[in-house]
């Protein structure tokens, strides 16, 4: 006499081991796009480029050395040169790494992470609720947020925490407004109608039902986030308002060399303005993995 498992109703048995779980089709799916891959694959390497080559090719980046000044890629010692400081380039491209990666993802999650409680929030109540707070994100999309980021930068004396604020403060906007969308269609669910039946209040709502089911586009919109929030700290530095000396970032090392490009000195702006290029680039192609990875028609194929 045989006995069906009861983990697995009779005649579904063939179906449950040929449908992969959740987690296994996203990863299946962020597996076969190449530039994804490619994408991390140049992130970690920027990673340990910045944080762990510090400890490899120790270098001072606090004191001037004018008689160092502008050495050409391959003096003894200076792989890269130097800079018009007698700063080590690679190791200037070190410390200045870890400020734009720092700065660039502190406020992406920030930004991030409060766009997602406005925009869960406001299309969760509908209502007068949604109108208030939609017309607050439409007036701040109306002001350019690089006016905003110049303005207020120039008031305030620029270091990494008011900048990650200053760029999180005008970056919230976009994933409000995604999330909102998202709210709006996930409000109307079964279970939400259940929760609010056994007495569920708002907050248990968005925090435990709206949010969580949000998740896929939140996080895609993060990667994103993270990329523009590095374009800004560059954007700035590059007018000038950087943290400030002997502290430095890609962009203030593309602001100090560009002067100098007319005299040959060409290693003082392509190494930061390729750093730039290859980080903004693999949060992107991350990015566009995720999308196509919490896509559910992707998952199903």
């Amino acid at each position: 006499m045989s006995v069906i498992s009861p983990a697995v109703a009779p005649g579904h048995e063939e179906a449950a081991q040929a449908t992969p779980s959740l987690a296994r089709r996203t990863v299946q799916v962020f597996t076969r796009n190449k530039l994804a891959l490619a994408g991390v694959v140049v992130l970690v390497l920027l990673l340990l480029f910045c944080y762990v080559g510090p400890l490899v090719h120790p270098t001072d980046q606090v004191h001037t050395d004018l008689s160092q000044a502008s050495l050409a890629p391959g003096a003894p010692g200076h792989l890269l040169g130097t800079t018009d400081l007698g700063y080590d380039l690679v190791g200037r491209l070190m410390v200045a790494g870890q400020s734009s990666l720092e700065v660039g993802l502190a406020a992406g999650v920030l930004a991030t992470l409060f766009g997602t409680v406005w925009g869960a929030v406001s299309g969760y109540f509908g209502g007068w609720v949604d109108a208030v707070m939609m017309r607050v994100t439409d007036a701040a999309l109306a002001i350019p947020a690089m006016f905003l980021l110049v303005v207020v930068s120039a008031i305030i004396t620029p270091s990494k925490t008011i900048l990650i604020l200053i760029i999180a403060a005008v970056a919230w906007l976009s994933p409000a407004r995604l999330v909102r969308g998202e709210a709006l269609s996930l409000r109307d669910r079964e279970y939400v109608q259940a929760m609010r039946m056994m007495g569920g209040g708002g907050a248990r709502a968005v925090f435990r039902h709206i949010v969580p089911n949000a998740i896929g586009t939140v996080i895609v919109n993060a990667t994103f986030q993270v990329a523009d929030a590095i374009l800004y700290v560059s954007y700035l530095a590059f007018l000038g308002l950087s943290i400030p000396p002997p502290a430095t970032d890609w962009g203030s090392m593309l602001s100090s060399g560009i002067t100098y490009t007319q005299n040959g000195y060409w290693w003082m702006i392509f190494p930061a303005g390729i750093a730039i290029v290859l980080v903004v680039g693999a949060f992107n192609f991350i990015g566009d993995g995720l999308r196509d990875a919490f896509e559910v028609r992707l998952q199903k194929k």
